[in-house]
């Protein structure tokens, strides 16, 4: 019977409970119990915080930042940098997009990736850091395209030690340094969109009024077929602006003397056109070189018939397979090959059986070409050699066959086509691509330091004639 009592008692314990608490509700007792069981007002404070954070843009952090859609892809990003900022062109700008980043590696390594970048890809350094100098500036031009690499050190209170053009702000000093962030880096970009609206830089050199095509000389004793050049209707390239500051003089000379007008079999662009496009920082093939190099060698020593190629007749056997008598540039590709200027069977390399007139020329197959035209004797040498000399970190990669050329050019000091063509290095890359500028460069000079002869030097002589 005692089970059957239970819910009476507990009922009675509710309802003197329930009275006690309505009965002391203002005593001190009642509002401590009150207190406790109440809720935490912190609780409710970080709730209305968190929401705030989850829908205030300026909360998130600033890694958040997203890349433009119409960001250039020519131009490098390094892979461990943060996006941190983009800044659309404004007026004040200039035109120019601004996006800026950080990272936590140090400046030098930073520094380092976009020097090799800009150079592999064939970027124009308009401006670059010195070599003792901590971050810096790097200005280069591909193309349409302008871009300027800033890159400083960034204190351990998230701060940059160098100059920069905007100062970030506490929040985004705060993000920085949260994430260990060593290096800033700022990227400047504008295309520009037409040929002739570039600016120069202050360390970049003015390219040089186009001097006035001369009166075609008279016709002198050397042979027309040793001669296949015409300087009456020499080019004016309206892309000039697009080559390397460093070598547009040398392709302005090449276009007077006429010698980058020929098509295949020697035939003329149009004449009536006053300018062309000259495509600086295309890869140039066997066929267009080959044509170039015997026609700028007889333009050059026009007086001098001991010192031409002779171009191959109708009657030669043909050296190469894929050059066949019916080929335009067959005369062109044959007399170098007859002359013992180029690899093929008849110099004794049974393996170059085929030209490959439309693969790019390499680096050094464009000295295998040229040194004999220059030297007129190219020297032994060995690997330890060339690294002593020129002091290579790839002299390893260089075909044993093209060291002799690479040693002899070295001979030939400032005048030497490596210095004229890539300036100052220590990575020949033997395999990378000729662009046509480089070409032209290397054939602006012929000869050694101490006797050679220029384009520019023939076409002051032109009016003597």
């Amino acid at each position: 019977m005692f089970p059957s009592r239970r819910p009476a008692i507990l009922l009675s314990l509710v309802t003197l409970l329930l009275a006690s608490l309505t009965g002391c509700a203002d005593s001190p007792a009642g509002k401590n119990l009150e207190q406790s069981l109440a809720a935490d007002p912190k609780l409710k404070d970080n709730a209305i915080a968190f929401e705030q954070s989850a829908t205030d843009p300026k909360a998130q952090n600033q890694t958040l930042a997203q890349l433009p859609s119409d960001f250039p892809s020519e131009i490098p990003q390094y892979p461990l940098a943060q996006l941190q900022q983009v800044t659309p062109p404004t007026a004040q700008s200039d035109g120019n997009s601004t996006t800026r980043w950080t990272s936590a590696d140090p400046v030098n390594l930073v520094q380092n990736f976009y020097q090799k970048q800009f150079q592999d890809s064939n970027w124009q350094l308009l401006s670059q850091p010195t070599v003792d100098e901590v971050g810096g500036t790097f200005e280069a031009r591909q193309n349409d395209l302008k871009v300027k690499v800033s890159i400083q050190p960034i204190q351990s209170n998230g701060t940059n030690t160098g100059s920069s053009s905007a100062t970030p702000s506490p929040s985004q000093a705060a993000g920085e340094q949260n994430s260990g962030a060593a290096t800033e880096l700022t990227i400047e970009y504008v295309r520009d969109r037409s040929d002739t609206a570039a600016q120069p830089t202050a360390n970049a050199t003015p390219l040089a009024p186009t001097p006035t095509p001369t009166p075609t000389a008279q016709p002198t004793a050397t042979p027309q077929a040793n001669n296949p050049t015409n300087t009456s209707n020499s080019l004016v390239f309206s892309d000039i602006n697009k080559a390397p500051t460093e070598l547009r003089s040398h392709i302005t000379d090449l276009a007077q003397l006429g010698v980058l007008a020929l098509n295949p079999g020697g035939s003329k662009q149009n004449s009536s056109a006053t300018s062309t496009q000259f495509e600086p920082n295309k890869p140039i093939s066997h066929r267009e070189f080959a044509r170039w190099l015997i026609a700028t060698n007889n333009q050059i020593y026009a007086n001098n018939p001991a010192k031409q190629i002779r171009l191959a007749t109708d009657s030669s056997q043909p050296t190469f397979q894929d050059i066949p008598r019916t080929d335009p540039d067959f005369p062109a590709i044959q007399g170098l090959a007859e002359a013992g200027l180029i690899p093929s069977p008849l110099s004794g390399d049974s393996t170059a059986v085929l030209f490959r007139p439309g693969a790019a020329l390499t680096r050094e197959q464009m000295l295998v070409w040229k040194l004999p035209l220059d030297t007129r004797l190219v020297s032994t040498a060995t690997i330890d050699s060339v690294k002593q000399t020129w002091g290579f970190q790839d002299v390893a990669k260089i075909d044993p066959k093209a060291l002799r050329s690479v040693l002899t050019d070295f001979q030939n000091g400032d005048t030497s086509n490596i210095r004229r063509v890539f300036g100052y290095t220590t990575l020949f890359q033997p395999k990378k691509s000729v662009t046509r500028a480089e070409a032209a460069a290397t054939l602006w000079y012929f000869g050694t330091q101490n006797e050679g002869i220029s384009a520019k030097e023939v076409l002051q002589a032109k009016p003597q004639q």
